[in-house]
């Protein structure tokens, strides 16, 4: 999915609905999130799975060692679901790392008979659908923009009822649904800061509710506006 739309509170909830468990002097651990390091390298992803384990870290391990450990590790506290986040980054790496990093995604499923859940972007997919293998085992799942639907509606009134402003915030009436995705670009993360711009502005001016005029005062730009803006700026 784009970014900013929600993908990773959404993997943050489940971690929290599965959290550890503590059994004598032995943590089971069953879903595991981690994040992608910014250079896809086999060691330093290594590195990153075991700092998401808590686990004490020891520096300049061969990557044979790091493997071993790792997965020691793994089976030791019970993981029945591992979640990288930000897996686009794997397309940061050259193309002979960036193969060798999909044979470890591929060596982790197989050893570990369990779940792997990549999250990203729309780069995330093209870089697992680049090996056929791994292809197969991920199965995608979209994460669309929002659109002014009823849905949208709803999640418009859960904002309204949120915000401490004296007046109702009447913004889940179909028009105002369609105006606020469209300058938010239909993120939830555009959308939130849109939003608490609005309820600031809505404050500042008297009006104590988010209508037309607190979202015109509000001085929120949209990602396309603020990237136009940048690129003004540049000699």
């Amino acid at each position: 999915g784009p970014t900013n739309n929600g993908k990773s509170m959404i993997i943050e909830k489940f971690r929290r609905l599965h959290p550890p468990v503590s059994h004598a002097d032995q943590e089971q651990m069953p879903v595991l999130t981690m994040q992608m390091p910014s250079e896809p390298s086999v060691s330093r992803f290594y590195v990153a799975l075991q700092a998401a384990l808590g686990a004490p870290l020891r520096p300049r391990q061969h990557v044979s060692v790091l493997e071993q450990a790792t997965l020691s590790l793994l089976r030791a506290v019970g993981v029945r679901v591992l979640v990288i986040d930000e897996l686009h980054n794997v397309l940061a790496g050259r193309g002979d790392i960036r193969r060798e990093f999909l044979n470890v995604l591929r060596f982790l499923g197989n050893e570990l008979r369990i779940p792997l859940v990549g999250v990203g972007t729309r780069e995330a997919y093209l870089a697992i659908r680049s090996d056929d293998q791994l292809e197969n085992r991920f199965e995608p799942f979209v994460l669309p923009r929002w659109e002014p639907t009823d849905e949208a509606r709803t999640l418009l009134a859960s904002f309204a009822a949120a915000f401490p402003l004296r007046r109702r915030s009447m913004i889940d009436t179909e028009d105002m649904a369609r105006y606020l995705l469209t300058r938010s670009e239909g993120t939830i993360g555009e959308l939130t800061r849109l939003l608490t711009d609005a309820a600031v502005a809505a404050i500042e001016t008297g009006e104590e509710a988010i209508n037309q005029r607190s979202l015109l005062v509000a001085p929120y730009v949209g990602p396309t506006e603020r990237r136009r803006m940048f690129e003004r700026e540049l000699p």
